[in-house]
């Protein structure tokens, strides 16, 4: 079975300003996401998605072209050498570029669709798992920067609807940051676990005024405090309190893994399947991250196809973490794409894989159609 064809489908939809969340990356305008469409040369056809990279017209270009003219021909059962050419062909001998690892992971996981379906069995079993229950906490972009109390609020519903954790987006000021993860503390009790989200926008001096106050309120992790190129204020922060740092969604394949794990200053792993090189790679970063004892926490993009691509990965590695659900109010990308949602949440706060062939989620064609690219960045 040969690769005939590849193409980039990029997928936009505006967000009103009613539904609009801030955070420290800016505020959500729209949403973006490139899914990847791979046909073979038996008319089977295959779907992953690659992150957006705030630029979803060049990445969808890169894989129109590059890394088209690299694998059409290719046996489609040989994913882990459609890898190896695409990364040396793109990859290492230009650089570890981030919207390279993108398209490479859009198209990793497409051949691991093609895979399932030739066996006709879950995804979850083909990467040698079980469907077994995955811890989720209440994430996406959603749970931002507005008033403590309305925090508080949006935080109990989230509790309302089965999740026992739920993610707090900071990165404003110490001391507003502070008042929200107190206020929600104080809401939801102590039997739901917090975790905050800085979105690389502290600084140290952020990290040692909050430190205290996140200890105190029993916050599970602080995500991504800085840029990840920044090590040296990773390996300050990580002596400034007990609250353990979270980071790995802007790491980009095994190597900078490697790096990451190295250092030793980051407690929970948090690849994104659809950045990092896919499904691929991200087993073996899981393996990396088992043999020192730390857990796989993934990052999730903006449609069903990672959210679902997702649960069956953590369910077949031997070290899953969390799985980050999506409470954003507004994401057709995830309630409407496929003929289901990507997900259930249990009574438990826990969510297992789909039976079926892959993912067992079936792409709707119209909706693709109705949903064509916005250009512009989607955080301003």
């Amino acid at each position: 079975m040969r690769i005939a064809d590849i193409r980039a489908v990029p997928v936009s939809f505006p967000v009103p300003a009613e539904k609009s969340v801030r955070l420290g990356i800016g505020r959500s305008v729209k949403r973006d996401a490139v899914l990847v469409r791979v046909e073979t040369d038996e008319g089977h056809v295959g779907w992953g998605e690659a992150h957006h990279g705030r630029c979803p017209g060049a990445i969808a270009k890169l894989i129109d072209t590059t890394l088209r003219e690299l694998v059409v021909g290719m046996d489609a059962h040989d994913v882990s050498g459609v890898w190896a050419r695409v990364f040396k062909m793109q990859l290492a001998s230009h650089g570890m570029g981030a919207a390279a690892a993108m398209a490479l992971s859009g198209l990793d996981i497409a051949l691991w669709d093609l895979r399932s379906q030739a066996t006709g069995w879950p995804l979850y079993r083909l990467l040698g798992g079980s469907a077994k229950p995955i811890k989720a906490y209440a994430g996406g972009i959603a749970l931002g920067w507005q008033e403590p109390a309305l925090l508080a609020e949006e935080a109990l519903l989230h509790i309302a609807s089965g999740y026992r954790a739920l993610k707090l987006r900071v990165g404003d000021t110490a001391v507003k940051d502070i008042a929200r993860v107190q206020a929600v503390r104080k809401a939801v009790g102590d039997d739901i676990d917090i975790l905050v989200d800085a979105n690389t926008n502290y600084t140290l001096d952020d990290v040692r005024k909050v430190m205290p106050a996140y200890e105190e309120a029993a916050v599970g992790w602080l995500e991504e405090p800085f840029a990840p190129q920044d090590r040296r204020a990773y390996a300050v922060a990580a002596t400034l309190g007990r609250v353990p740092l979270a980071a790995g969604e802007n790491q980009f394949t095994r190597y900078e893994f490697a790096t990451l794990l190295e250092d030793g200053h980051v407690q929970f792993v948090q690849p994104d399947l659809s950045k990092t090189g896919g499904i691929t790679e991200a087993m073996r970063i899981a393996a990396m991250a088992s043999a020192v004892k730390l857990s796989i926490n993934p990052h999730t993009s903006a449609t069903a196809i990672n959210m679902a691509t997702t649960i069956h990965f953590l369910c077949g590695i031997d070290n899953p973490g969390y799985f980050e659900g999506d409470v954003t109010s507004l994401n057709p990308f995830r309630d409407l794409l496929a003929d289901k949602l990507p997900y259930v949440l249990d009574g438990n706060g826990c969510v297992t894989p789909y039976e079926g062939v892959g993912i067992g989620l079936k792409i709707d064609l119209d909706f693709i159609v109705r949903h064509p690219l916005i250009e512009g960045p989607c955080y301003v």
